[in-house]
């Protein structure tokens, strides 16, 4: 028999435990896994370095960008407004736009404009009550031309009043005065 007495035991315990160390004395101690690692390493840190420079890149011609804006808008006031994005209504607070309004006001709720009306309104780039309420006289005229409405109805019917109303968030009144 193989193995029957303690002292072939304890022998055969040493034997693996010299071999055990052998085999980790004599392995290379993992420099295959240390050489990838370094590898990666150094390619992360290329990659991150090649973004640091383009991000620098893009701020800087951001800031040219800018300044090309900022030298036109100095240079002209038409300009100004066109580049700032300044409006003649700017001064006044913009009426509530829901999240799928996409800068349009309902303005069917305008007495005198329903639904078709104000599909045609949009069309014609009228789609806040701020617009409306920026009608000079001669653009209410060419609007109601353009509209096949009677000259006169859009005073007649008070909808710069009533945009006015609805813009500031005077909804009671509005109701009130206009149902």
């Amino acid at each position: 028999m193989l193995f029957t007495t303690t002292a072939q035991f304890v022998v055969l315990g040493l034997a693996l435990v010299a071999g055990w160390f052998f085999g980790l004395a004599s392995h290379p101690g993992g420099r295959k896994w240390k050489e990838r690692y370094r590898t990666l390493e150094a390619e992360h840190k290329a990659y991150r370095e090649e973004q640091e420079r383009a991000l620098k890149e893009r701020d800087e011609r951001i800031r040219e960008v800018e300044a090309e804006r900022d030298r036109i808008a100095k240079a002209s006031p038409v300009a100004a407004n066109a580049v700032t994005g300044n409006t003649v209504t700017e001064d006044r607070p913009s009426g509530h736009r829901g999240w799928f309004g996409w800068g349009r006001d309902n303005l069917s709720r305008i007495r005198g404009i329903d639904e078709r009306m104000e599909a045609h309104l949009n069309a014609e780039g009228v789609k806040t009550y701020a617009a409306i309420e920026g009608l000079s006289a001669e653009e209410e005229t060419a609007l109601e031309d353009k509209l096949d409405m009677e000259r006169g109805r859009i005073a007649r019917e008070n909808w710069r009043e009533q945009a006015t109303m609805l813009r500031e968030g005077k909804e009671e009144e509005h109701s009130r005065d206009y149902a």
